[in-house]
């Protein structure tokens, strides 16, 4: 008798459990934002990480929320994607906030400084170190919050149509760079040209420019690169991390639920996952393609990179004199560095350095 009206009264509770979930949800808007991302649609892990965002907030919300995504210059150029957002274009729009450091220098810690972090690093000092919260004063100004989502990882070096021996190799170098790079490059010779990705490919086999860097592998085997450049250089120095950003109008966010503003933060961290450990899955086959179709793989000869610290030490010095989000975001990036770079070397690269010579030996 005791477990009949146990039965009955669990059931009671459950119809009523299974009556309130859907009140709850039923109680939530119905809301339709619009994304704009800086890349085109045949870069399937940047546009892909935008695709499963919007897909993961539509899941986490019971399709109560749904954000459609669109490629560069279907609503706005690539390069635009932060002005539509300030200025209520659209809601919300994932790019590398890099790309705006001529409204900003500091602008280029939200994607990755110059002989700055690694991916890991990176992530760890936006996220436990202050990094973000440093980047969203510098993005108040422009009525806009930014949440860190992909990474490529490590980038390469580039694309050459000629061999790069000696700094020397740089003077009057046109040059493909994205962001606050291209001042560096400018110091030491170069001249740095900003250009979308969709319209790379032409410029370098037109002779526009002379060199161009884009990401890695993966997406530099889709934009064809190795058809008119065959020097492949490494490391991209200037991107030891390629860290994107969702960045959202102020107001639009500041009025949405708190629900709804949960499942941006919840899906914008599930695309770092998906982004770089798709990165890191695809980089390396398409390394080996692009060597047999004809690539030559070049390490930058230490003088170059050398030289190119030495320039981007000079211009981070003088920017901390005189802009204060840099000078903060640089301290603060400075002090992280020192104890990270240590454990680093404790751990990773000791691991890292056994498990590449134990490679050789198999």
């Amino acid at each position: 008798m005791k477990r009949r009206e146990f039965l009955k009264a669990g059931g009671v509770g459950l119809a009523a459990s299974t009556v309130a979930a859907p009140a709850i949800a039923q109680s939530m808007p119905e809301m339709r934002w619009r994304l704009a991302a800086s890349w085109p649609k045949s870069l399937d892990t940047l546009y892909g990480g935008c695709e499963f965002f919007c897909k993961r907030v539509a899941e986490i919300t019971d399709n109560k929320f749904q954000i459609q995504p669109f490629a560069a210059g279907e609503i706005v150029p690539g390069l635009q994607v932060l002005d539509a957002v300030s200025n209520g274009t659209i809601e919300m729009g994932n790019t590398a906030l890099y790309y705006y450091w001529g409204k900003n220098p500091a602008f280029t810690f939200g994607t990755s400084l110059p002989f700055g972090l690694n991916t890991r690093q990176h992530i760890s000092w936006l996220t436990w170190g202050g990094g973000q919260d440093l980047l969203n004063d510098l993005l108040k100004e422009h009525n806009c919050l930014g949440i860190p989502t992909g990474s490529t990882g490590a980038q390469m070096g580039g694309w050459f149509r000629k061999e790069i021996k000696t700094i020397a190799d740089f003077q009057g170098l046109k040059f493909r760079v994205g962001g606050f790079a291209g001042t560096i490059i400018a110091k030491v010779g170069g001249v740095p040209q900003q250009i979308a990705g969709g319209d790379i490919y032409p410029a370098l086999e037109k002779g526009t420019i002379d060199a161009a860097e884009w990401v890695g592998p993966y997406d530099d085997e889709k934009l064809g690169f190795a058809k008119v450049a065959k020097y492949y250089y490494y490391p991209g120095w200037w991107e030891g991390t390629g860290q994107g950003h969702n960045v959202i109008n102020l107001a639009r966010w500041n009025a949405l639920p708190k629900a709804y503003q949960a499942a941006i933060t919840a899906a914008s961290e599930d695309v770092f996952t998906w982004v770089t450990g798709k990165y890191d899955y695809v980089n390396p086959p398409a390394l080996k393609r692009l060597m047999v179709a004809g690539a030559i793989l070049r390490p930058f000869p230490q003088e170059v990179l050398e030289s190119c610290y030495a320039a981007a030490t000079e211009i981070y010095a003088d920017l901390s004199r005189t802009n204060p989000h840099f000078a903060k975001m640089y301290s603060s990036l400075l002090a992280y560095r020192t104890d990270s770079l240590m454990w680093m070397q404790v751990a990773e690269l000791s691991f890292d350095s056994f498990m590449m010579r134990m490679r050789t030996r198999t």
